[in-house]
């Protein structure tokens, strides 16, 4: 039987979860994220971010490390077993034979609300019951109390308590398949949360790519980490919990907005450091247009295209920005947009407009 001994100094695949070992298993026998995803029965996104998780826990720099390491300590034997057949040593392999088999309720939130229960979209009833069922998804690892929900979906308006029990019978009744009779709404004396195991949500599958990406970049795999925060901000469908009411919903609408700018801002530094400046120029027009008074994508926007030779664009970038500024805040521009404007004067592209890259 395989062993799986650690190569002296280095982290053992026992520091892994079952999970994991199952997911650097099946890289060891040569499966994309897609055929992993496929064999294990998980998302490609929740592959990407247990890759990352693997890279992290055990020092690798990156996926072909990994494939190596899966070798090295005896995980894998060359020659043993299937290609398509990964389980790792002592577990059990996954079939899509049917809902119990991973995540079958997908949340997305990044967006209008949608629900899909076994890959079928679901009526999950009126506005506020939507309310309810996003609050949960984003509360993955903690119960939220009755009280809780009264506030962040009803606010000043709200009603009797009793109407989220109603509201949380409701969605275990249209969320549940005659396969899988337990409901995916769990009650505990703290209140109420999601089955966890039973339901993904995009938002967490968001911090998953970021933390893989985040991986990546240290381990100076910046094309990688380019990859996975393009699969991050693909989940992105719109305005987030669009047209959800509550106190929650506008709270978190401002909260995933910033995350999908920041995240947005820290592609296009990643595009910069690997010269691929019309690509990072092209993702920070765009925002820039959707955010004509945030400075730092502004002050990001003029190092790019000062990399780029386009340095009259980028003094018209401050130009615009100043004038917004003006005009909609009556404010004059900040420290990092003059910085970013010297810098352009200069020609020195060191230091212009990285305030916020790297921190999504």
């Amino acid at each position: 039987m395989p062993t799986t001994t650690a190569p002296q100094g280095r982290p053992s695949v026992t520091d892994l979860t079952a999970q994991e070992r199952e997911v650097l298993y099946a890289l060891g026998c040569g499966l994309e994220d897609a055929e992993i995803a496929d064999t294990l029965a998980l998302s490609e996104h929740v592959v990407a971010g247990q890759l990352g998780r693997i890279l992290v826990k055990l020092g690798l720099r990156n996926r072909a490390a990994a494939i190596v390491h899966a070798f090295d300590c005896g995980l894998v034997v060359p020659g043993l077993g299937p290609r398509r057949q990964v389980a790792a040593p002592g577990t059990t392999v996954r079939q899509r034979t049917g809902p119990a088999a991973g995540p079958w309720l997908r949340v997305s939130v990044l967006g209008p609300l949608r629900v899909s229960l076994a890959r079928q979209p679901v009526d999950v009833g009126p506005v506020r019951q939507q309310a309810v069922l996003a609050a949960l998804a984003l509360s993955p690892d903690r119960s939220v109390s009755r009280q809780e929900l009264l506030d962040g979906v009803w606010g000043m308006e709200s009603p009797d308590g009793n109407v989220v029990p109603v509201y949380v019978y409701r969605l275990r009744k249209n969320l549940r398949l005659a396969e899988c009779p337990d409901p995916v709404i769990r009650r505990d004396r703290y209140g109420y949360g999601l089955v966890r195991g039973a339901v993904e949500v995009d938002a967490a599958c968001v911090e998953e790519l970021v933390t893989a990406a985040g991986a990546a970049g240290r381990a100076g795999d910046l094309t990688e980490a380019v990859r996975l925060c393009s699969q991050a901000l693909e989940l992105f469908r719109g305005e987030p919990l669009a047209g959800l009411p509550g106190p929650l919903a506008e709270v978190e609408r401002l909260r995933l907005a910033e995350r999908r700018v920041a995240l947005t801002q820290r592609k296009a530094d990643l595009q910069l450091r690997l010269g691929r400046v019309a690509e990072a120029i092209a993702g920070l027009s765009a925002l820039a247009l959707e955010e004509p008074l945030n400075e730092p994508v502004a002050a990001l926007l003029m190092r790019a295209l000062q990399r780029g030779g386009r340095r009259a664009e980028a003094l018209a970038v401050f130009d615009r920005t100043g004038r917004r500024l003006a005009d909609d805040l009556g404010v004059a521009p900040g420290e990092q947009l003059l910085r970013a404007r010297w810098a352009v004067q200069r020609g020195d592209d060191a230091g212009a407009g990285r305030g916020r890259a790297g921190a999504a």
